[in-house]
């Protein structure tokens, strides 16, 4: 995803609440679409006295006046341009996979890794989970986890990224990411979830 396509992935009825508040002022209630024009959800008006609903905006870059009567919705008369830029960009996911039983990054991570490692700015929030697979018993995979997480932490801080606050969590054989029986041998449940935001 790149700049205001990425920016008006995540918007959906978040935004379009906000300039159906933004917007009550001037009278009207407008929904923006999401990535590529696509659906987002819908906005309900009621009647404030009555609060029987007045009708719903379900088609995305749509508007319609807050008046009396039902809803009548028109293409958008105004361009939301500069609020969508003003919106951050949604979290980017990153997905880093373990060699059984070690806190040893797989090879075939390297290239995420290096991704997660551009993806990291000054202002960046990042949060790091650890997970296992269900072969161990439930208190050693708890620590597996949590140690692979804090190994993701210590190899972005040695590349000098700003990571020194970064949550750091463990969550063992829970959150199993293919469901696996006890005692299971699962390479895709042995990984270190990183969110960047």
């Amino acid at each position: 995803m790149n700049g205001a396509a990425g920016r008006r992935a995540g918007l959906a009825l978040c935004l379009g609440a906000a300039v159906a508040l933004s917007a009550c002022a001037s009278g009207r209630v407008a929904l923006l679409s999401g990535e590529n024009g696509a659906p987002t959800g819908g906005v309900a008006l009621f009647d404030p006295r009555s609060e029987a609903e007045r009708g719903q905006l379900t088609q995305p870059n749509t508007e319609a006046a807050l008046g009396a009567g039902p809803v009548r919705a028109r293409p958008l008369s105004t361009n939301y341009d500069a609020l969508l830029s003003a919106m951050p960009a949604p979290p980017q996911v990153f997905t880093l996979y373990f060699i059984e039983g070690t806190t040893q990054i797989a090879p075939e991570s390297a290239a995420t890794l290096e991704a997660l490692r551009k993806a990291i700015g000054p202002a960046s929030d990042v949060q790091i989970t650890g997970h296992t697979d269900t072969t161990g018993d439930a208190a050693s995979n708890d620590k597996l986890s949590l140690d692979r997480a804090v190994e993701v932490r210590s190899a972005l801080a040695q590349a000098g990224l700003p990571v020194a606050d970064a949550r750091v969590t463990g969550r063992g054989e829970r959150d199993l990411k293919v469901q696996t029986g006890d005692g299971v041998s699962e390479p895709a449940n042995r990984r270190v979830e990183v969110i960047v935001r």
